[in-house]
């Protein structure tokens, strides 16, 4: 990916991000296209997921799991997935 297209994608939400995948992988799956244009989208999808996927790991370690302990009160533990 040339460092304007990274530029340009920094700027882009999770949300846009995911949303543009999404058209894309619609589009893919359709057949329609030219290989170089199928190629070109598959290559701006495959940065787009790894956009998502960079976003999707930054928040994960904001997030903080709240739990009662046995006295009642709450405390924060760290997220996992694998919970």
């Amino acid at each position: 990916m040339s460092k304007d297209a990274a530029k340009e994608m920094e700027k882009l939400s999770f949300e846009e991000a995911l949303s543009e995948l999404e058209k894309i992988v619609r589009a893919l799956e359709s057949g329609a296209g030219d290989l170089k244009g199928s190629i070109d989208a598959y290559e701006r999808g495959m940065s787009l997921k790894n956009f998502c996927e960079a976003k999707l790991k930054e928040a994960q370690g904001r997030i903080e799991k709240i739990t009662l302990v046995a006295d009642g009160s709450a405390k924060a533990e760290n997220f996992s997935l694998g919970e």
